[in-house]
């Protein structure tokens, strides 16, 4: 038999990381845990670490570091701790390392994802700010560094598993495919109260246990604007064939409409295991651990044409795609500040939508030739100050 495929997890402690070290958990023979990082969940860090003993273990800063060194050895653990960004894209084109699990949040994944993708690893992209940030420039990394690129998202491993595994194939084939959104918790609900929404309010998902970040994005339809921008690099096609249509029971999970009008989708309950354990074990199927889903219990499957009023965000990916080069990118960094200032209560939940178009109008003056990372989050950093400003004048 060989060896376990050899797994590093990007943000092991958030609800993507979780999730893949459970679908771990019940293939022992197949994979192995190799290394880990973590931001603020330090406790859990170091739990995940007497479970998995991983050979390294990447945090934020030296005090963290030190933190989770004195806990590891306590353990009677050899891990070894590093942090800080550099020490993270070590861990994702470490050599030992056969693929990657990239689910940091924001565009704080772009590096990393782009060094695994130089290294060319398996590399698992829950991160979609690495796409939608990177853009062009991610995938040319992909391409040159040989890497396999499968995506994790929910709806764009729903469309990778209506595609032939040969993508010299995927053009002759596709019309369009579209995007399912179930609509979050306001979808019927009063759009002249949404400025009185809670942080509270925002989180709690109808279907899926999320992160708060991307449970506001679900609320606010960011999060389906941003995967409009993934589906466009992930699948190389223009805008005009990536729609986007309301699913609330999120049981099709996106679909494929195919040059004859053909309808191929993907459906499953709603739980990340689902394409977490595919994108593992690709080509292959394994147990991932969510629950079959009981077509006698479903009463109906409702679609719904998108309420652009109600959620005004889905628009702007369509306009980042049409303009400027790095468009996409603002519109990542100001959509992360404003979910911030909001989750803080320091802005109302439509002030969000406002952030990201004032920063938006100002980009066109930011226009440069992006040819490096470094170029990139230096038009992230930009973009996060106009936001940070553009917040502040928006300030309950």
């Amino acid at each position: 038999m060989s060896r376990p495929q050899r797994i590093a997890i990007l943000g092991s402690t958030g609800s993507v990381g979780t999730s893949t070290l459970d679908v771990i958990a019940r293939h022992p023979d197949r994979f192995e845990v190799w290394g880990l990082s973590g931001h603020s969940r330090l406790d859990e860090l170091v739990a995940q670490c007497q479970r998995w003993q991983p050979r390294r273990v990447v945090v934020s800063d030296e005090a963290a570091a030190q933190r989770v060194r004195r806990d590891l050895a306590a353990a009677g653990l050899r891990t070894e701790v590093d942090c800080g960004a550099e020490a993270l894209c070590q861990l994702a084109a470490q050599p030992e390392v056969d693929a990657v699990m990239a689910a940091i949040v924001g565009a704080a994944g772009l590096a990393p994802c782009m060094a695994a993708a130089r290294a060319g690893k398996r590399l698992l992209l829950a991160n979609k700010e690495a796409l939608v940030v990177g853009g062009e420039l991610f995938m040319n990394a992909v391409k040159q560094g040989g890497a396999t690129l499968l995506p994790i998202d929910s709806e764009h491993s729903a469309i990778f598993q209506c595609l032939p595994e040969d993508r010299s194939e995927w053009a002759a084939r596709i019309d369009h495919i579209v995007l399912t959104a179930s609509g979050g918790p306001f979808r019927r609900r009063d759009v002249s109260t949404l400025s009185s929404v809670t942080p509270e309010e925002a989180c709690a998902h109808p279907n899926w246990v999320m992160g708060r970040k991307i449970s506001v994005d679900s609320a606010t339809m960011m999060n389906k604007a941003l995967e409009v921008i993934e589906a466009h690099w992930l699948f190389d096609l223009p805008a005009s064939q990536v729609r986007v249509v309301l699913h609330p029971q999120s049981i099709v999970h996106s679909m494929v409409v195919c040059r004859d009008n053909s309808v191929l989708a993907q459906l499953g309950t709603p739980d990340m295991r689902v394409p977490i354990a595919y994108g593992l074990s690709f080509p292959q199927r394994i147990e991932s651990g969510a629950a079959s889903l009981d077509f006698s219990a479903l009463a109906a499957l409702q679609f719904e044409a998108m309420d652009l009023q109600r959620f005004p965000g889905l628009k702007l990916a369509y306009d980042c795609l049409a303009a400027c080069e790095g468009s996409a990118a603002v519109l990542n960094a100001a959509n992360e500040v404003a979910v911030e200032a909001f989750l803080e209560r320091r802005i109302a939940f439509t002030a969000i939508h406002a952030v990201n178009c004032r920063t938006l109008e100002s980009v066109a003056a930011w226009s440069a030739e992006l040819r490096t990372v470094d170029d990139l989050l230096d038009l992230d950093r930009r973009a996060r100050d106009a936001a940070r400003r553009h917040a502040k004048e928006l300030t309950l």
